[in-house]
């Protein structure tokens, strides 16, 4: 079997909801944030997953992602993994796109990375060790993160430029699955927060 990787994206927190870059600032998830957090487990540990027994799960180790991997019922079995922490965003932690634009206007992170923060070369350097530990055998990986290192991750899988990770956004609290067709890297599904739906 081909090994694929699931990708779970944190809970929502205060700061993703008003859309502040949250690169290392540990921000706690939000009632909503909890809620989506089991809400996603209960998913995982119905067919076709249930439970994913085999499978080998990572989670950053900042709470936000770790409380998400816990409350989804994984985190007996996860392992911290600096790899998955978010984005170093340096001079633009927290704050918003509409602030950045106002003194850079034009500003794109995927091109123009941040000052005092991680670079572009950096980030994918650390989303590569993540796809490459995920084809290092024979087994699925779960994965718990944040929204631009897992966007990062789906870019590296495919064989992409970081650049193309604006173009594939993710939600709080989604489900995202890699894999392969016709032996080549392929996106399963992306961004599913059908889980979340009443």
């Amino acid at each position: 079997m081909a090994p694929r990787i699931l990708l779970a994206r944190h809970g929502q927190t205060a700061w993703s909801l008003s859309g502040k870059h949250t690169g290392r600032t540990d921000v706690p998830l939000l009632e909503e944030g909890r809620q989506g957090a089991k809400l996603l487990g209960e998913r995982l540990h119905r067919p076709p997953y249930d439970g994913l027994p085999d499978v080998e799960v990572r989670t950053s180790p900042l709470s936000r992602a770790r409380e998400t991997c816990e409350l989804a019922g994984f985190g007996d079995r996860a392992q911290h993994w600096d790899a998955l922490l978010e984005w170093d965003y340096g001079a633009y932690e927290g704050m918003t796109p509409a602030e950045i634009q106002a003194v850079r206007p034009g500003w794109l992170i995927w091109r123009d990375g941040v000052p005092e923060g991680e670079t572009l070369a950096e980030v994918t350097a650390r989303a590569d060790e993540v796809v490459a530990w995920a084809r290092s055998a024979d087994r699925d990986v779960l994965v718990f993160a944040h929204g631009h290192i897992l966007r990062s991750i789906g870019a590296r899988w495919l064989g992409l430029p970081l650049d193309f990770a604006a173009r594939i956004r993710l939600n709080p609290t989604s489900l995202s699955v890699l894999g392969w067709a016709y032996g080549e890297p392929a996106v399963e599904s992306w961004n599913d927060v059908g889980h979340l739906v009443p």
